[in-house]
C-alpha cells in the first residue's frame, strides 16, 4: 500500500519521478501553481497537477467507448455547465449510439460537496451546508460494482420490511438514486454502462486504457499497475475526479448571485421578489431542499442539502422504459441500484435533491424530464395537490391519474408535509402566476459566468 500527498493527490512514491513524468508527457506536476489569469468565460485559469491533466485527457477521449463517439462530455459539455447540450429526455448511447436511458443526465457541477451516500437524521440547514466533502481520490482499486449499472431495466424490487427511525433521512451519494459513494465510482458507471459509453466489461475497459493511457499510468503509478487491471481502473477513476476537484468550471461560484452574496451586485426588483419567495416557509419554501446561504466560515451554498425526496412528478410518456406500463422508476429502489437500500420500500419513488446551480440554462427537468420549461417546474409544485387536473392524465373513467408514476403501495412515501405542497384539492396554490415569475427571475441569477455590465 502506499499513501497520497493531499496537495498533489499524487501516490507518496511517484512524487519523486513526477518532474521526468512531467517534462515527458507534456504533463504540469502540481496543482498549487496557479495562474493568475481567467478563461473568456471569467473562471479562473490553472495549471493542473500530472494527474488530472490525465483525467482531463480520458473525459475527452471518445475512444474508450464501445462506439467509439462518446466521452464523458458527450453528455457532460463543459460550455452547458457539464450537463448535455441538446433538449433530448433521455442521451442516447451504447455501441450504435442508439440506445436510449433511462433518467435524464445530471450536470457535473458542483458535486466535489457531496457526502457519500448514508441513511440518518435529517440535517438541519447549516449542517446539511457544510456537510463534509466526499472521498475525492482515494488511489486504491475500485471496489467491485454492487448491482447491474445499466442492468436489465425492471421496477420490481425485492421489498423488506426494515424500519428506519422515523426521523431518517436518505442522503448524499452520485446519481439520482445515490448509488456512487465517490467521483472515482461515478465515473465507472457511464463508461460500463451498455446504453451509455458500452464497455461490457471491466476487462474491455482496461485494455483501452493501458492501449491509450498505459505509459502515463506507468511513469505516474508505477509500472506495478499494468499487472493489476482494477488497479490500473482505479487510478484512471482517481485521474477523472482529480480533473473535477482542481479544474475551477466545474464549481466557479460565479453567478450573480455568488457576487449579491459577496457584496458585488445588485439584484432586480423580480430577483428580489424571487428571493424572498425561494425562502419563505409558506410561499415557494424551496430553501428548505435547495440552500441558499453562505456558511459561516464563508463558503458559497451548493442549493441542495444532498437528501432525497418522492415527489410524485408525473410520468414522462417520452422515456422509451415507460411504454412498458409495468415499468416504474423507483429510484433508490433501482432499476439501476441493487443493494440493501434499494430493497427498502420507504425509499421507493425518491431521488436526490439535485443543485439548482445553472438550473435555468439546463432544457430538461427532474429526473424523467417531464418539464422542459422553468415556469412548469415551480407550477408543479404548487398545482400538484390543489390542482391535479393540470398535472396529471385522467383516467379512461374521466378521474384525475395523480401520481401516474409511482406503484400505489409506494405513494405514501410522497411528500404531503411541506409547503407548498401541503395545500389539499381546490386551496389556493401558494405561489400565483406573477410569484412564479418571480422565482424563476431568481433562478436566472444562479448561472455561472456572469459579469457586470461594465465588464461586458
Amino acid at each position: 500500500m502506499f499513501s497520497f500527498d493531499r496537495q498533489s493527490g499524487l501516490p507518496v512514491f511517484a512524487l519523486a519521478g513526477l518532474c521526468l513524468a512531467g517534462a515527458a508527457f507534456g504533463l504540469v506536476t502540481t496543482s498549487s501553481s496557479r495562474a493568475a489569469n481567467q478563461d473568456s468565460d471569467g473562471y479562473d485559469t490553472v495549471k493542473l497537477s500530472a494527474v488530472a491533466e490525465l483525467g482531463k485527457a480520458i473525459f475527452y477521449d471518445t475512444s474508450l467507448s464501445g462506439s467509439g463517439k462518446m466521452s464523458c462530455a458527450t453528455c457532460h459539455d463543459p460550455a452547458h455547465h457539464y450537463a448535455p447540450a441538446n433538449g433530448l429526455v433521455v442521451q442516447l448511447g451504447g455501441p450504435d449510439l442508439n440506445l436510449p436511458g433511462i433518467r435524464t443526465v445530471p450536470t457535473l457541477t458542483y458535486k466535489i460537496n457531496t457526502p457519500a451516500f448514508s441513511v440518518g437524521p435529517e440535517n438541519p440547514a447549516e449542517e446539511a451546508a457544510e456537510a463534509s466533502p466526499m472521498s475525492e481520490a482515494s488511489g486504491v482499486a475500485l471496489a467491485d460494482q454492487k448491482g447491474p449499472i445499466g442492468g436489465p431495466v425492471t421496477g420490481k424490487p425485492v421489498v423488506k420490511d426494515i424500519a428506519p427511525a422515523s426521523n431518517d433521512v436518505p442522503q448524499g451519494g452520485l446519481f439520482w438514486d445515490g448509488r456512487a459513494d465517490s467521483l472515482e465510482d461515478q465515473a465507472m458507471g457511464p463508461l460500463l454502462s451498455p446504453f451509455e459509453m458500452a464497455n461490457p466489461d471491466k476487462a474491455t475497459l482496461y485494455s483501452r486504457i493501458k492501449v491509450r493511457y498505459g505509459k502515463t499510468l506507468a511513469a505516474l503509478f508505477g509500472n506495478q499497475v499494468l499487472n493489476d487491471p482494477d488497479m490500473a481502473l482505479a487510478e484512471m477513476g482517481f485521474a477523472l475526479a482529480r480533473y473535477q476537484v482542481e479544474e475551477p468550471s466545474f464549481h466557479p461560484y460565479s453567478s450573480k448571485y455568488d457576487a449579491y452574496l459577496r457584496g458585488k451586485a445588485t439584484l432586480t426588483a423580480a430577483e428580489k421578489r424571487g428571493l424572498a419567495l425561494f425562502d419563505d416557509p409558506k410561499k415557494g419554501n424551496c430553501a428548505a431542499c435547495h440552500l441558499d446561504k453562505m456558511t459561516g466560515d464563508g463558503q458559497m451554498p451548493d442549493f441542495t442539502d444532498f437528501e432525497f425526496e418522492a415527489l410524485g412528478v408525473p410520468r414522462n410518456p417520452a422515456i422509451p422504459a415507460n411504454k412498458d406500463p409495468n415499468y416504474y422508476d423507483l429510484g433508490i429502489c433501482g432499476p439501476m441500484r441493487q443493494d440493501t437500500f434499494s430493497s427498502q420500500k420507504q425509499n421507493c419513488g425518491l431521488f436526490k435533491t439535485p443543485t439548482l446551480r445553472n438550473v435555468a440554462t439546463r432544457k430538461v427537468f427532474f429526473h424523467n424530464g417531464v418539464y422542459t420549461r422553468l415556469d412548469d417546474v415551480v407550477r408543479f409544485y404548487v398545482n400538484r395537490d390543489t390542482r391535479p387536473d393540470t398535472i396529471y392524465p385522467k383516467k379512461p373513467d374521466g378521474t384525475v391519474d395523480k401520481f401516474n408514476d409511482l406503484p400505489a403501495q409506494y405513494q405514501g412515501n410522497i411528500d404531503y408535509i411541506d409547503a407548498p405542497m401541503d395545500r389539499k384539492l381546490g386551496q389556493p396554490p401558494a405561489l400565483n402566476e406573477a410569484e412564479i415569475k418571480d422565482i424563476v427571475a431568481f433562478l436566472g441569477t444562479l448561472t455561472d459566468g456572469w459579469k457586470p455590465e461594465s465588464e461586458k
